[in-house]
């Protein structure tokens, strides 16, 4: 008899147990069977991008990622006698699956882009902070000190290439979204191939590095927990709008290749995959603390070099992002990860996103609002990465990454 599994117990205590009562209406947790299979991804990897990164370390310095760029650009057949392992690579990816909609991923982008840098808070303070639950996904990052060595930059990038993937019509071939998926497709893939030559990486333990489950996790991260943690803020998407967005990360995920049966087509199918993981991944430990403590040292750093004012600065916005942390993973996972709690900005976050919300209400009955929300929201975003630009020089190429792997 494959009876359904009990309620993980962090997922239950935390925010999205709630979330999924509200917007799933009937049982969404796994059989044994299913978590079996599951788990089966923990081993999987990403063959076509494996082998092109392979492909890199034979040719010459730096020809292989020359090849790379060009073939991002001008396709596949760009290239006079391409490498055959880019070749499989950029054909595959060039054969857009059937179920994408163009006109969905642009309503998609419109929807996200309607938040302008409000969806950033997600972003960092639901995504990444929630994302240090899963303690295997995060040893990659702890192995190559990245995360605590450079957290803002990386910080930083994320949020470019989020703002470069949820761009209207960024996704097509040759486009800027679509070039910086599979830059950091990529990058995924020199990074599993520095982790499988470290000769202290516990398989047992932690699974194959960046395998198919933890990069589906970190695909849910930025569309269900976006829209589920845009919402809390006060946002307000119709039923449309949230499907448009999962069908835009869906493509994203494809392009980022992850294995198609991890691809939630529908946002049960996303609580679905969520709650799997969230059984099976959710397991935080030490190294779930330093990257939270990292995380939050970020955050701090607004304030460094301003004197008292600084100081203030940079207790408001711990408070902030702290509490919208704690909002939606929890009091007992937000205690175990060390997030500060102030009652005081709980509460000023929460009338925030009180105003929101009747601000989006007032918005969907005046005509021209969306519009007009649209159009701020992509100037604001625009200027948010120039000023992110000028500070952090950042490199869409990712070229220092894939060095670093």
């Amino acid at each position: 008899m494959d009876e359904r599994l009990p309620d993980p117990e962090l997922f239950r205590r935390g925010g999205f147990s709630l979330a999924a009562k509200l917007f799933v209406k009937h049982d969404i947790r796994a059989t044994e069977r299913q978590v079996r299979r599951f788990r089966e991804f923990a081993q999987a990897q990403d063959p076509k991008a494996d082998a092109v990164v392979a492909l890199f370390r034979r040719l010459p310095r730096n020809r292989g990622r020359q090849l790379f760029e060009q073939a991002l650009t001008g396709g596949i057949h760009s290239l006079d006698a391409p490498p055959p392992e880019l070749v499989d690579f950029f054909e595959h990816v060039e054969a857009t699956p059937y179920w994408v909609d163009p006109a969905r991923l642009d309503r998609g982008a419109k929807a996200i882009i309607r938040t302008g840098v409000l969806g950033l808070f997600p972003l960092g303070d639901m995504s990444l902070m929630g994302g240090y639950l899963a303690s295997r996904a995060t040893k990659a990052l702890v192995a190559t000190g990245e995360i605590e060595r450079m957290a803002s930059q990386r910080l930083v990038e994320t949020a470019a290439w989020w703002m470069d993937v949820t761009t209207p019509g960024a996704l097509a071939i040759g486009q800027t979204g679509y070039a910086s998926a599979l830059r950091v497709r990529l990058v995924h893939a020199h990074v599993r191939a520095a982790m499988n030559r470290r000769p202290d990486w516990d398989y047992d333990e932690w699974d194959k590095p960046v395998n198919q489950v933890q990069t589906a996790g970190t695909l849910l991260l930025f569309s269900l927990v976006f829209v589920y943690g845009t919402q809390l803020l006060g946002i307000r998407y119709s039923d449309r709008e949230r499907a448009d967005i999962l069908h835009l990360w869906r493509y994203v995920g494809w392009l980022l290749g992850v294995d198609e049966e991890l691809l939630p087509a529908t946002e049960d199918d996303a609580w679905r995959l969520f709650w799997l993981l969230a059984t099976t991944e959710f397991i935080p430990d030490e190294d779930s603390k330093r990257l939270a403590r990292a995380l939050l040292e970020t955050h701090a750093a607004i304030g460094e070099g301003r004197g008292a004012v600084g100081k203030v600065l940079s207790h408001v916005s711990v408070a902030v992002h702290s509490s919208i942390s704690r909002l939606v993973l929890g009091k007992s996972n937000a205690d175990f990860l060390e997030i500060p709690n102030d009652p005081i900005a709980k509460g000023a976050i929460l009338a925030v996103a009180a105003g929101n919300f009747a601000a989006e209400t007032a918005r969907r009955f005046i005509p021209g609002a969306t519009a007009l929300q649209e159009y701020l929201g992509t100037l604001e975003r625009r200027r948010y990465v120039d000023r992110l630009d000028k500070i952090f020089k950042l490199d869409p190429t990712y070229a220092r990454h894939m060095k670093a792997a």
